[in-house]
This record gives structure tokens, sequence and C-alpha cells, in this order.
């Protein structure tokens, strides 16, 4: 085609409407019913668990300012941190090499999360029991095939 000639115009499009499909109703699904949960087991004492989520920053620090302020550990308390199970367990220790951060900030060591698989910035999970003076740090897929299994049953669905 040269550069002064134009294109012939090409009619605009239009349905047949003989062609078109009529759209049919759409059904609306029943509501899932909600599961019922188990009622909480009895507890001996106050029972109290105190939680947190928090994320690891760069140096493998998480915030926890509302559980150490409830166990009562300030800045400077030295700490024992070891593995158990797949996660991490904190504990007060005159010889512990780890103490609390100036920020109310708790030091996971590398070793630990790596042994759990806690990756930087990924979600972990803090239980602090107070009447044991401890605090545990379970990772998030720790917590995610916990609540698979509890949901499977509660269900009634295969695991």
């Amino acid at each position: 085609m040269s550069p002064g000639r134009s294109r012939p115009r090409q009619p605009d499009e239009q349905l047949v409407e003989a062609l078109v499909p009529t759209r049919l109703p759409a059904a609306v699904p029943e509501p899932a019913p909600l599961p019922t949960l188990p009622t909480p087991a009895a507890r001996g004492g106050d029972g109290r668990l105190l939680f947190d989520v928090a994320r690891p920053d760069a140096a493998g620090r998480v915030t926890a300012r509302a559980l150490l302020r409830a166990l009562g550990w300030t800045p400077g308390l030295t700490l024992h941190v070891d593995v158990v199970t797949g996660a991490i367990l904190i504990t007060p220790a005159a010889d512990g090499a780890h103490v609390v951060g100036i920020r109310e900030e708790l030091p996971l060591p590398a070793a630990a999360r790596h042994l759990c698989g806690i990756a930087r910035g990924e979600p972990v999970l803090l239980a602090a029991l107070p009447r044991r003076n401890r605090i545990v740090v379970h990772p998030s897929n720790t917590i995610a095939a916990v609540l698979a299994d509890l949901h499977a049953r509660i269900l009634g669905e295969p695991s």
C-alpha cells in the first residue's frame, strides 16, 4: 500500500443476537457450616499462657515487649537459648550466653533458627509460660502443620 492511499473502511462489528448465548442464572452456593471448636481444656492453677507474633530482623532478634514485661524480664537479663523438638526454648540463666536487648528484643541465634527452619522475616509464634519463667518460639511451618491437622479433624477430612 502506498503512503498516499488510505485503507478502505471496515464496517463496525455487530453481534448477531441469535448467536450470543443468554446468561444462565447463577445458583448461589449455600455457605459451608462453621466448624464447632472444641471446648478449652481444663487448666491447672492459673494456666496463663501468653502469645505474641513477631518477625526476626536481619540479626535474628524479635521484639517481644509485652511478653518480657509479663515475665519481668528486663534488658540485660542473661538467657539460655536451646532448641527442643523443633522450637526455640528461652530461659533466664546466670551463665547464659545471650541477653535481652536494650529495646526489649530476644535473640534467636542463627544456629537455632536454622535447626527450626526459621527464615529472616518469617513470622514466629512466641508463647510465654509465666509459671515456668520461659518463652518458647515456634516457627510458622510448625503452627501451619498443627492448624492444618486440627482443621482436618474438625471438618472430618483425612489429614
